[in-house]
């Protein structure tokens, strides 16, 4: 029997802010006003750069990981989803167990769980961004100082507290969907976008390249005399978005929208009214994105330990059999090269599924 530690969070009920559900029915155009409002306050944030930091460009264990997490670097929402995500897939565990016992037909247990949900968030959000100050992701202790340190943590405790009333507020009723799917689908557009259109060049060597793939690809076919060797660089390049990745995004995408829309009817007979039948639509993917979501939060804490891991026990075997990183040189971006974390990582274009096919096959399975 499962013991009611739930009531143990009764205490911060009364501190907890709580967006109250709508009175009446809220209409498609005003959802469509809610939504873009929690929108805009997100991209707000995703613009806002963190005061006190002093590494900007240090190494990015999240980088393969922002878009499912809708983060964005080196502003307040550094963290984005993960901590709310990681923190109610604790609780679903722990409810799911009885280790904590909740019903949902009693008013008092959904909004205990709610306020518990909310605390465990703010809990997780205040543990990460601890770590990422600790860690030396945004210089070390002495480099920032003391009050910057703390007012970096107090940034991403804040700004992760307005992700959770921001969903709150799009899933009690006010918005055409929940906060996580919004945040995530804008977060995805941007990135894709940026990553096919972006201008900003980098040097590697005596050669400059464009970050954008799209325009990486056309300045290599007019700069360089060998197209063969022009093609291969603009498909195939590690050193940043190609034109492989490109393509593999826009198939998936074409391939989710089809199977999203497809269905299939089973044929349900009541048994109280013979001849009478009516199809039922079960969707293929009527798991939508939550999966997906779970899976690259479990994945990017992982990311993250292990790269602090490897930051300060370099020498350690069981941190090597973890994961070893290396940098790349472009925007500080971080990589596995050898352990557990390794074989997590998506593959990167051609390149891996010729001269590292165990990698993906192991990835895909």
């Amino acid at each position: 029997m499962g013991i009611k530690l739930l009531h143990l969070v009764k205490p911060f009920q009364g501190f907890m802010p709580e967006i109250e559900a709508p009175l009446r029915k809220v209409g498609v155009k005003d959802k469509i006003v809610w939504t873009a409002i929690s929108l805009l306050i997100y991209l707000i944030c995703c613009q806002i750069p963190l005061y006190g930091v002093y590494i900007t460009d240090g190494a990015d264990p999240l980088y393969m990981l922002r878009m499912m997490l809708a983060s964005n670097r080196g502003s307040l929402m550094e963290l984005g989803i993960q901590p709310m995500i990681t923190s109610g897939m604790i609780l679903q565990l722990l409810a799911g167990s009885k280790i904590i016992q909740v019903n949902t037909r009693v008013e008092e247990d959904k909004e205990l769980f709610q306020t518990a949900q909310k605390l465990f968030g703010l809990l997780f959000t205040f543990a990460e961004a601890t770590a990422y100050v600790m860690s030396g992701v945004y210089g070390t202790i002495g480099q920032l100082g003391v009050i910057n340190a703390v007012l970096i943590v107090a940034q991403l405790t804040m700004a992760g507290f307005v992700v959770l009333l921001l969903d709150e507020l799009l899933q009690k009723g006010y918005g055409l969907t929940s906060g996580i799917s919004v945040f995530i689908a804008c977060n995805v557009a941007e990135t894709i976008v940026w990553r096919a259109f972006s201008p900003i060049t980098f040097t590697l060597g005596t050669e400059t390249e464009f970050e954008g793939a799209i325009i990486a690809f056309f300045h290599f076919m007019i700069t360089k005399s060998n197209k063969f060797e022009a093609l291969q660089k603009a498909f195939s390049r590690q050193t940043g978005p190609n034109m492989f990745n490109l393509l593999a995004t826009i198939a998936v995408v074409l391939v989710v929208v089809y199977f999203q829309g497809f269905k299939v009817e089973i044929t349900i007979s009541s048994a109280r009214q013979r001849g009478y039948n009516y199809p039922y639509p079960i969707r293929l993917f009527y798991t939508s994105n939550m999966p997906i979501i779970l899976f690259s939060a479990l994945i990017s804490n992982l990311f993250f330990f292990s790269q602090l891991l490897y930051t300060n026990f370099k020498g350690n075997f069981l941190v090597r059999l973890l994961g070893t990183w290396q940098d790349v040189n472009m925007n500080g971006r971080s990589v596995p090269v050898y352990g557990l974390v390794y074989f997590l990582t998506p593959p990167s274009g051609v390149t891996d599924l010729i001269f590292a096919p165990i990698k993906t096959l192991i990835y895909i399975a």
